[in-house]
């Protein structure tokens, strides 16, 4: 049987950023596609804000959270840095104008009451998966005159224990939000089951991938509908090979979890 290998944790953060990259890379190619192709979402939830630092230093700018609060907080902090980057001088150096934009990606559970708080700060939410929260994301967005894009949460295992709505209601939901003044669906999002072996984890991504090029077919949320997140550390190689373009991947950069949270995430109620 298949044994995922542990992260080694003598390596350093940019060791193993570099071999997750590489990873990425020769999966991409194995589906007939460009490295390039493919978005990682650096998983953040466990780094302390000294790897977030360092990873923004090799050159990284998209990541993810599972819980509102750290993301609100990280995000302020962060950004706060690159704007002093790009505005004042440093020790032994000019401000640096260059200093990228970070991109914050919610990839948990979003409560319907902490809406609020993510609006203007994150780039996309992953995690949309009922009617009801779609109405408060746009009513929250009207309120700013500020679009949000967003992706459905599909649960394509039928766990009665994960989020995510069911397969045969997600074209319905799309469409509903791209109804929507201020809400963009920018496509689909899922996790499989947790298995020693990811290759169990296949036919779940197989089946989101031809729910999502059907949705593409049908011409729901228009040519911006074109965002495939699937695939975490355990599993975003095989994921990648089934068309993921968005990987959102933690322990495999930043380092083993705890033990009690050693396979989750991306999915937590905040």
């Amino acid at each position: 049987m298949y044994t995922e290998p542990r992260t080694d944790m003598s390596s350093t953060l940019a060791e193993r950023y570099r071999d997750v990259r590489e990873r990425v890379a020769a999966a991409a190619r194995r589906s007939g596609r460009s490295p390039g192709s493919v978005l990682v979402v650096a998983v953040s939830k466990y780094a302390d804000l000294e790897q977030v630092r360092e990873l923004i230093q090799l050159g990284h700018q998209d990541f993810g959270e599972s819980r509102v609060l750290q993301l609100v907080q990280r995000a302020a902090m962060i950004d706060e840095a690159q704007h002093r980057k790009r505005t004042l001088p440093s020790v032994g150096a000019g401000p640096d104008p260059t200093a990228p934009d970070i991109r914050w990606h919610m990839i948990g559970h979003l409560q319907r009451n902490k809406v609020k708080k993510l609006i203007g700060v994150c780039r996309l939410i992953h995690s949309v998966d009922s009617l009801r929260l779609v109405e408060e994301i746009q009513s929250a967005a009207f309120k700013r005159d500020e679009p949000i894009e967003v992706l459905v949460q599909v649960n394509c295992a039928e766990e009665k224990t994960k989020f995510g709505c069911a397969v045969a209601a997600a074209a319905a939901l799309a469409e509903q939000i791209d109804t929507m003044v201020h809400l963009r669906v920018r496509g689909l999002m899922t996790m499989a089951p947790y298995h020693d072996n990811p290759e169990n984890a296949r036919p779940h991504f197989e089946r989101l991938t031809e729910l999502f090029e059907d949705m593409r077919r049908r011409g729901i949320g228009g040519p911006g509908f074109n965002i495939l997140s699937m695939g975490m550390s355990h599993d975003f190689e095989v994921a990648i090979e089934c068309g993921a373009n968005l990987v959102r991947i933690g322990s495999s950069i930043f380092g083993d979890r705890p033990a009690a949270d050693e396979h989750d995430e991306a999915e937590e109620p905040d």
